[in-house]
């Protein structure tokens, strides 16, 4: 993949970059919970990447699925448009999503189409409307989970999910567990895994940028990063 120059990162508000490493994979999980896609390119929205986390799967009062409950979340595979990483592609009538899960039929789910709107959605703290993906993807989930489960689609016309204040004020994203991008090393995965009998793949972990080059847990002290001519501010460790 075309990867950023470099990460510089300074520590507790220091202007001076105290590290650097290159991004290694992006990636992105277009339905909460399930799995995700590893992309060449990604861009940048108002509320994340492109494309991610912008669904929910929701149980019939419209309370959020996760894997904390619904481990089998984790089979479901997602597939784009090969040109949907691009910057200046958008879709059209014949564009889809393809949800694939075992001992299941792919699911198409059109990414142009209208929809009707949902409320009384929630997933942790927030609650709102959302978007509908209609009774194909309401059988298929069903089906698949046993229980009666809707697909809806982040009502970015109308909703606004902010951000936990007290780390980062004026920012909003969309059914990521709290903020916008998760970021974290290959350093640090490896230095967990030789604690581990069984090693754990990258995508347990759901970041969207996989960094390497640095030393292990190095990226839970950075306060500012700059990828090529972007700055993300580190906010909060999660892992």
């Amino acid at each position: 993949m075309e990867k950023a120059s470099s990460i510089l990162a300074s520590v507790f508000g220091s202007r001076e970059p105290v590290a650097s490493a290159t991004v290694a994979t992006v990636f992105v999980y277009p339905i909460k919970s399930c799995r995700g896609i590893s992309v060449p390119r990604a861009c940048i929205t108002p509320t994340g990447l492109r494309w991610d986390r912008q669904w929910l799967v929701v149980n019939s009062k419209g309370r959020a699925y996760t894997q904390r409950v619904e481990r089998t979340l984790a089979l479901v595979e997602i597939e784009l448009p090969m040109d949907a990483s691009r910057e200046d592609w958008e879709p059209n009538d014949i564009s889809y999503m393809v949800i694939k899960a075992p001992q299941m039929e792919p699911l198409k789910i059109p990414l142009n189409r209208e929809r009707a709107v949902i409320d009384d959605i929630s997933v942790w703290e927030w609650s709102g409307s959302a978007l509908d993906e209609g009774n194909e993807a309401f059988e298929w989930f069903t089906k698949y989970l046993g229980k009666p489960s809707h697909l809806v689609r982040f009502n970015t016309v109308s909703e606004i999910r902010a951000v936990d204040p007290d780390y980062a004020q004026g920012y909003k994203t969309a059914f990521s567990d709290g903020f916008p991008f998760l970021l974290a090393s290959q350093g640090s995965f490896n230095s967990v895994n030789e604690l581990l009998e069984e090693p754990l793949s990258v995508n347990r972990f759901r970041a969207n940028i996989i960094v390497d080059g640095c030393d292990p847990f190095s990226e839970d002290l950075w306060k500012e990063i700059k990828i090529n001519k972007l700055t993300f501010c580190g906010v909060m460790c999660t892992l």
